[in-house]
């Protein structure tokens, strides 16, 4: 997979009225298939009196995770245009949930399909959208003897650190995948093996 990838900037909504239908567009970052799942879930309970939640999403994993769903609607109106607009953007680690309140006019499968379409484009278009390299995330562990020089390499790389301090020191690490080779490699040899490593599910 490509070292940068397209996704939106942060959360973006668009609303709008198609013959009654009123249809409100939703779109979010997202680092995992659980968490693109969560948010569909999300805006399936704070609109449960909707006619329809079409939700669709990609996230980057080996290989692309697509997921679309027409919630009722006829087969291919729906999930496919919101899902088709993440594709046509090249949009990766995003979620999109489409709402609509029936206005009591059919629209038919074209019209749906550029309602649906219309909802989500206009939401990327207010979320806008970045460039973002592939993250991973790491947990170590290590005695305080070794705690400054771990702080040292960390400090000095490209990446986020949360340092927590119990009976061990534990830093919480959030650094490009292209980097995470050698920032490994980097502790393990300044501290003879002794740094405890743990990757941490997430991006």
């Amino acid at each position: 997979m490509t070292e940068t990838y397209r996704t939106v900037a942060g959360r973006g909504e668009a609303v709008f009225a198609e013959r009654g239908s009123r249809f409100i567009g939703h779109i979010v970052p997202v680092e995992s298939v659980a968490a693109a799942e969560e948010f569909v879930a999300g805006v399936e309970d704070e609109y449960p009196d909707a006619t329809h939640n079409v939700p669709a999403y990609r996230v980057r994993a080996d290989p692309l995770r697509e997921y679309a769903n027409d919630d009722g609607e006829p087969g291919g109106s729906a999930g496919k245009p919101v899902l088709t607009v993440l594709d046509r953007e090249e949009l990766e680690n995003v979620a999109a949930v489409v709402t609509r309140y029936y206005g009591g006019t059919n629209l038919g499968v074209g019209g749906l399909a550029r309602a649906y379409g219309r909802a989500v484009k206009d939401a990327l278009d207010d979320a806008g959208t970045v460039e973002r390299r592939p993250h991973e995330r790491l947990r170590l562990a290590v005695d305080y003897d070794d705690s400054g020089t771990v702080r040292g390499i960390l400090e000095s790389a490209d990446a986020t650190v949360d340092a927590s301090y119990g009976e061990r020191a534990v830093f919480e690490v959030c650094a490009p995948s292209a980097d995470i080779g050698n920032l490994r490699e980097r502790l393990l040899s300044a501290t003879s093996g002794r740094v405890e490593l743990e990757s941490v599910d997430g991006e």
